[in-house]
């Protein structure tokens, strides 16, 4: 099934130039991004974000367990993640843009979490192999360069057996809910994005880069392709966005029981 490789923002020929665009976009609109987020979803980001946390429960639960946020913007999942992990538990964030790790720096401090943050690219961490016992993206995997080599390097980090959970938005099914929703998305949220946070560039890129990302399908054939097992996906307020997850499997190539 044929795929959209990454994303492609505007004059950006290449991954390298994509990868940067997108970095300079986030870092430009990281004052505002908290307000905008929760103003142009009414909210709605808070439970899709609690399904997130429900994916991935029981890794947090589990003695000596580390997981990754990664492109954790300012930090409201980690938030979520430090919430409810166990006291052994070892939660990591990271993202590529540094305004948005100040922030998230700044939320963990005045909750008083001992998050570790650190600044990196996704297709390239710097993260021992085998290493992860989760990893969790909210609204990062589509702005990636590469979907399968993130993938691949997401595998590469996670121990066997280990859970990749992606909240991504997707495509509404309905016909008129997927008609309301490409209307504000393309005319209401680019004006109020560009009213709020002075760029009117990243919240139109925003709505493009989720009409150019796989449906939900395609996405977990993705999962599939790259190697995940147990690759499946929940559709949340009616398609607007979807839950996937996969797995590493037991005895990959690289594990430590090779």
């Amino acid at each position: 099934m044929s795929v959209v490789t990454g994303t492609t923002p505007p004059g950006a020929p290449g991954e390298r130039q994509a990868a940067e665009w997108v970095r300079q976009m986030f870092c430009d609109i990281a004052p505002r991004y908290d307000l905008l987020n929760h103003l142009l979803s009414f909210n709605v980001d808070r439970a899709w974000r609690k399904a997130l946390l429900e994916r991935v429960a029981a890794v947090l639960q589990q003695a000596n367990a580390r997981v990754l946020d990664l492109c954790c913007g300012t930090g409201d999942v980690l938030l979520d993640l430090q919430a409810v992990a166990a006291n052994a538990v070892l939660v990591l964030g990271a993202d590529f843009c540094h305004p948005m790790l100040v922030t998230a720096a700044d939320k963990m401090r005045a909750r008083k979490f001992a998050t570790t943050l650190f600044e990196a690219d996704a297709l390239a961490l710097p993260l021992a192999t085998n290493s992860l016992d989760a990893i969790t993206i909210a609204f990062g995997f589509r702005n990636l360069a590469n979907y399968r080599a993130g993938l691949a390097e997401f595998q590469r980090v996670l121990k066997p057996g280990g859970v990749l959970a992606v909240l991504e938005f997707s495509h509404p099914p309905g016909f008129w809910l997927r008609h309301a929703y490409g209307f504000y998305s393309k005319v209401v949220l680019p004006s109020i994005g560009a009213l709020v946070s002075g760029s009117r560039a990243a919240y139109t890129y925003l709505p493009e880069s989720v009409a150019k990302f796989p449906r939900a399908e395609e996405l977990r054939v993705l999962f599939e392709e790259s190697g995940l097992v147990n690759a499946r996906f929940e559709l949340l307020t009616g398609g607007i966005a979807a839950l996937h997850s996969g797995e590493k499997p037991v005895g990959a190539i690289g594990s430590s029981s090779d």
